[in-house]
């Protein structure tokens, strides 16, 4: 028993030696409610803790022992996986930041992370005085090359410091492409899209639980263009290279990746893109891994793209005194119409759906018309509100989320807006009553 309580005495202090803190400071204070912590792996995220953020935007995570070093990330607001950013975390020390939404993180101890910070803002400078370079249109060819040697002796120093260290993962993949002779613009810019993913290691199972792979295809695919060709054409060629920059990677690894550049071209309305993300590639990768939800989603969003003929449903209209059921296909009473999912238990809808009213009639035309489509547990309800809106076209639809028309036209969240031509086809798809309006006057 002495044996024991003796062994119990002096690991004790080495135990609590052994934790370290993760804490910081979020600005302004009053915007921040909590912090979640998280452990990253290539394929999935392991929950560790949460806290508070106190009423100075403080906070502190305390770390044992069984936590190993690796890839953390901490997730302060709603969704999670918008509102994050990486830490590394090497189980030697205590890591310490300040966050503010506009200028981002800034680590103050740590010295894995302070590395990251230090390297990516000093490559940053570098660049900023290259892109200065070729905006001012000079011809000091000496003067660009002194640029690109400072930034090949940067990127060397920051490596010999980083050796042995998580952060070197994250130095090496962003080795820039260097010119060793005088390149003009068009040159130089030809070369670093061609040499884009030279040290990206796709396999690398740090940078798979980080950002950084999510970050780099993004930048290649939407920071790799031309204002002189066809947006659409140079996001599908340059989504063509990303896969092609995977080639060896595991199929989990791609689904990933192509799934976010996907929901990218989703939320910019770039749905032609997103479907060509679909039908080329991301399709049959999900269905190789039998990931039938994704693949449903993929499938019911091209369903209702900018460009296809909205999936078809009955509308009531009068006929000899008589409510009877037409096909919208069938609709001849407007040149466009707005298709909107409402429900009359959403507080968001019933601030919108008045909203809506009075543009239409702002409008002061008979070319628009409103079809609104009630999401509904029951009638009652739904029976009260729809005597506001005499002018609109209204339909119920029961059983809310599992509605059939609410499937067909893969509805989340309530409001969501359609607008259709004549023809039913889908020509935007409004995020708000606000980008709703913006659709029309512009």
């Amino acid at each position: 028993m002495l044996k024991k309580l003796i062994f119990i005495f002096f690991i004790s202090p080495a135990f609590l030696m052994a934790q370290h803190t993760i804490k910081g400071n979020f600005s302004p204070p009053e915007d921040y409610n909590f912090a979640v912590l998280y452990k990253v792996t290539p394929t999935s995220s392991l929950y560790i803790t949460n806290t508070k953020i106190d009423e100075k935007g403080d906070f502190k995570f305390e770390l044992d022992s069984t936590l190993g070093q690796g890839m953390y990330k901490i997730v302060y607001a709603l969704p999670q996986e918008e509102f994050n950013f990486d830490i590394i975390y090497n189980a030697k020390e205590d890591v310490s930041f300040t966050f503010n939404a506009e200028t981002g993180v800034n680590f103050k101890a740590s010295v894995e992370n302070t590395l990251v910070n230090s390297y990516t803002n000093s490559m940053s400078l570098i660049s900023q005085s290259i892109g200065n370079f070729y905006k001012q249109e000079s011809k000091d060819s000496l003067a660009l090359m002194a640029i690109f040697k400072t930034q090949k002796e940067t990127q060397k120093e920051y490596e010999k410091v980083a050796v042995g260290t998580i952060a070197s993962n994250f130095i090496k993949a962003n080795k820039p492409y260097v010119p060793t002779t005088h390149e003009d613009i068009t040159t130089y810019i030809a070369n670093l899209k061609k040499h884009f993913f030279d040290f990206v290691d796709f396999n690398n199972e740090t940078l798979q639980s980080s950002n950084f792979l999510v970050d780099r295809v993004l930048n290649y695919v939407f920071g790799m263009t031309s204002k002189e060709d066809d947006e659409v054409a140079i996001y599908k060629r340059n989504i063509d290279e990303v896969f092609k920059a995977m080639k060896k990677v595991p199929p989990e690894i791609k689904s990933t990746l192509l799934e976010v550049i996907w929901q990218q071209m989703v939320d910019t309305n770039f749905d032609s893109v997103a479907n060509y993300i679909s039908d080329t590639y991301l399709i049959k990768i999900a269905e190789s891994l039998k990931d039938t939800e994704l693949v449903n989603s993929l499938k019911l969003f091209k369903r209702v793209s900018i460009g296809i003929k909205a999936p078809e449903f009955d509308v009531l209209v009068d006929k000899n005194g008589k409510k009877t059921p037409v096909s919208i296909y069938d609709l001849d009473v407007a040149k466009k119409y707005i298709v909107v999912f409402w429900s009359s238990s959403c507080s968001h809808c019933l601030e919108e759906i008045p909203q809506l009213q009075a543009y239409v009639k702002g409008l002061n035309n008979q070319d628009y018309k409103v079809i609104a489509i009630g999401l509904e547990d029951d009638a009652y309800q739904w029976e009260k509100e729809i005597t506001k809106y005499p002018e609109f076209m209204q339909v119920l639809g029961l059983g809310k989320w599992e509605n059939k028309i609410g499937r067909s036209y893969n509805i989340s969240a309530t409001p969501t807006y359609f607008i259709l031509d004549s023809e039913k086809k889908i020509l935007a798809k409004p995020y708000d009553i606000t980008t709703l309006k913006e659709y029309f006057e512009n």
